[in-house]
């Protein structure tokens, strides 16, 4: 795929540089209370991959490659960092996917990572069967919608089986998928993501995964402790599940703040 014409992210408060990836389909939208805690310590950069934040949903999405975000995040680095620094990264879901594939491929302006709850079952022992439930997921969405794509996913990822009542098929029109976050997740971020298998060679120092205390025997919690096992990071919780840092940002933000700070002076 050729570069974009143009990286769409916002830039808020002083300090070092922390460069947040949203997770679904790459809209920060819930952040804002989170960054809010953070724009005292860090120069806060909220990349938008899809752009759908800064005027572009609604226009046609392909299908995302995880190094579509890690080269764009990688661009908006080199857009915004001064000559000869490094800068934090915070990616969470679907954007801590990107956040592990800009730390194996792009690492050399890197002071540390941290990856919430990244979806890559990829390299998991029953790889296979999570697969053919987020395949699942998407074929769902395809014929009944939203609403019973979201029950089955919810299901899916709390290892748990899925509601059987039928619901009333609301599959959505081509031009409502393209104003749907959720939609665009499911159809352009869903399968390759969280199919992708880190590199564990390229991820052994400057990483942190994170999984929430209320995920424990879900699916993400054993993946980021799998992740973290296999390319010898640490694994932190952070508060809440999934979506901890939508359900609560302050506590979320200091965590993150205090993890890093922790970080640079091990380093």
């Amino acid at each position: 795929m050729t570069e974009p014409d143009h990286d769409h992210y916002d830039v808020r408060g002083t300090g070092p540089v922390l460069l947040i990836i949203p997770g679904g389909a790459g809209h920060p939208m819930g952040l804002d209370r989170m960054t809010d805690a953070l724009v005292d310590t860090f120069t806060v950069v909220t990349y938008d991959p899809l752009g759908l934040a800064h005027g572009r949903l609604g226009l046609p999405v392909p299908r995302q490659r995880v190094s579509d975000w890690s080269d764009g995040a990688r661009r908006v680095l080199d857009a915004v960092l001064p000559e000869g620094e490094s800068a934090y990264v915070f990616g969470t879901s679907a954007g801590g996917v990107a956040a592990l594939d800009l730390l194996a491929r792009h690492p050399e302006r890197l002071r540390h990572v941290i990856a919430h709850e990244p979806p890559c079952v990829g390299p998991l022992p029953d790889a296979a069967r999570h697969r053919a439930m987020f395949q699942e997921v998407h074929d769902v969405f395809r014929t009944a919608g939203l609403e019973a794509a979201a029950a089955l996913l919810t299901a899916g990822l709390e290892e748990r089986e899925a509601d059987t009542t039928p619901l009333v098929p609301q599959p959505l029109t081509p031009e409502e998928e393209l104003e749907s976050p959720m939609a665009l997740f499911l159809t352009r971020v869903l399968l390759p993501f969280t199919s992708y298998t880190p590199d564990f060679t390229a991820l052994t120092t400057r990483l942190t995964l994170a999984a929430g205390t209320d995920t424990h025997g879900q699916l993400l919690h054993r993946t980021a402790a799998f992740i973290a096992k296999n390319a010898q990071a640490d694994l932190l919780e952070f508060p809440g599940g999934h979506l901890g840092a939508l359900e609560h940002p302050k506590e979320f933000a200091d965590q993150l703040a205090r993890t890093l700070r922790e970080s640079a002076a091990a380093n």
